[in-house]
């Protein structure tokens, strides 16, 4: 995947230090330290990302989080780590082979065990590292976020289910997920996703984003349902 520089700099947090004396000094050391880290995760991540369409996820996932929480109090920190490490669950190596145990398997419960080892080798701050669980453990659309970082990552959670990007999700899994064995099936996850997510979004930035998305969605659905006339596939 191509990434803008400007993109990937969003991603590591790089901002402008021009200031004046000493704080420039330490500005520029803290920048460092977070650019470290970040390249740190996202690296991580790369490497455990399969398949490798599943990388992209990730980021988009953090952009879009962080476009809702922007000019809001959060801890940008918290919102990108849980952003990159919440479907370490879903990869193939971390998740089970076996499809009887691949039915019970908890991916979320799976991220929350692994991402504090990750965080710390990665010399994300400590205490920093609970917040990140938390806002993994509510990132789905069914939760509870106890946090406005688990509020924001569970709306772009939800975004990322709807219009075209949520469409080439689902469809991509058709053949090589036991849950989508026929084109059908994944129809029948979108119309679901169409029916219940949309209502379930809590900011109205993510409610505004949404409303492209749900139309993009329903127009493939409509017009799947009208080239098939019901014929299952």
């Amino acid at each position: 995947m191509v990434v803008s520089r400007a993109i990937m700099d969003s991603f590591l947090g790089h901002t402008d230090l021009r200031v004046a004396g000493g704080s420039r000094t330490c500005n520029l050391q803290s920048g460092m330290e977070k650019t470290e880290y970040r390249e740190q995760i996202i690296q991580y991540v790369r490497r455990n990302a399969k398949p490798p369409d599943k990388f992209s996820h990730q980021a988009r996932l953090y952009a879009l989080a962080a476009e809702l929480a922007r000019g809001r109090p959060h801890d940008d920190d918290v919102v990108f780590a849980a952003a990159w490490l919440h479907d370490l669950g879903v990869f193939l190596g971390h998740r089970p082979e076996d499809p009887a145990k691949l039915v019970a398997w908890d991916c979320v419960a799976y991220a929350m065990k692994q991402a504090p080892g990750i965080l710390e080798s990665a010399g994300f701050p400590n205490e920093k590292i609970p917040a990140v669980v938390e806002a993994i453990r509510t990132h789905q659309a069914q939760q509870e976020p106890t946090r406005f970082e688990g509020i924001v990552l569970r709306d772009a959670d939800i975004l990322e289910q709807l219009g075209a990007v949520g469409i080439l999700r689902i469809v991509s899994k058709v053949g090589r997920d036991t849950r989508f064995v026929r084109f059908s099936d994944a129809l029948a996850v979108l119309r679901k996703n169409l029916s219940d997510l949309p209502g379930q979004l809590r900011l109205e930035l993510a409610r505004q984003l949404a409303e492209p998305r749900i139309q993009a969605l329903n127009s493939f659905l409509l017009a799947a349902e009208a080239e098939t006339k019901e014929i299952l596939w």
